[in-house]
């Protein structure tokens, strides 16, 4: 029986010392859907994006990526995901030729499928005319679309996008998007982090991280209904409020030099 899930977690924690950085959590990323972590910086996003890629070793608990354990596998995942973070690992000297070349070589992609694979890569992500461009001089948008490109290079069948977006501008966020949701409707399944609510009202199911803690996995629609509010932000503020015990909304009136004085 084919297993629908490509990702499965459960009670997954990791320490550093006596700070826990994710506390306990489980969750199901289902083939072919947008799964998007949502929450702040220091929430626990990246380093439980870090234990499914294999880069970090869980404190305890369980899991698999595309049924490798995470565990004992760490090695066989990293060959099988595509992996993109926000600092867009390329090579400033290299072309984005170059860069797409030296990843595929790296994922052991042979020579006559390379050539293809690029020539798909740039027409996908629009970077026709700016193959010999050398990387260090094209704008944040474009190193993002080609850092996009070297992490499918090989085909993978999971893509793990860590804040993909930080510091581009709002055109780049949507054409990156758009390619986003072509790939998922062409059967790649893709674990997204996040803390931009449009991004994230368009996953398919999203995880709400909060201080380690995994608070709720569910649509957009469902979070919302459940919550008895109109937005992703207003859920998410009362999810940190739940959690925190305090309000989010601060008054200002003790702020003396506002009023001179």
């Amino acid at each position: 029986m084919i297993n629908e899930y490509v990702v499965e977690v459960e009670k997954l924690t990791k320490k550093f010392g006596s700070i826990t950085a994710v506390d306990n959590i489980s969750f199901k990323i289902k083939k072919g859907s947008i799964f998007g972590f949502l929450g702040p910086n220091g929430s626990g996003k990246s380093t439980t994006i870090r234990m499914l890629c294999g880069v970090l070793t869980p404190t305890s608990g369980k899991g698999t990526v595309l049924g490798y354990d995470v565990n004992r596998e760490s090695e066989k995942i990293k060959k099988k995901i595509g992996y993109m973070s926000q600092r867009f690992s390329l090579y400033e000297d290299l072309t984005v030729v170059e860069n797409l070349k030296f990843y595929g070589e790296i994922y052991g992609v042979g020579k006559k499928e390379l050539h293809t694979r690029i020539e798909q890569l740039v027409e996908l992500a629009d970077l026709k005319g700016k193959e010999n461009v050398i990387t260090r001089t094209l704008s944040g948008g474009w190193k993002q679309r080609l850092a996009l490109g070297c992490a499918l290079i090989h085909k993978p069948e999971l893509l793990v996008l860590d804040e993909p977006t930080a510091g581009v501008d709002p055109v780049s966020r949507r054409v990156f998007w758009k390619i986003i949701h072509m790939l998922s409707n062409q059967g790649i399944t893709i674990l997204v982090t996040t803390h931009y609510m449009d991004e994230a009202q368009t996953c398919d199911t999203l995880g709400f991280i909060f201080n380690s803690k995994l608070l709720d996995v569910s649509s957009t629609e469902e979070a919302i209904k459940k919550a008895g509010l109109d937005n992703l932000e207003d859920v998410f503020i009362k999810y940190v409020e739940e959690i925190t015990g305090e309000r989010i909304e601060h008054s200002f009136d003790k702020i003396k030099f506002l009023r001179g004085e």
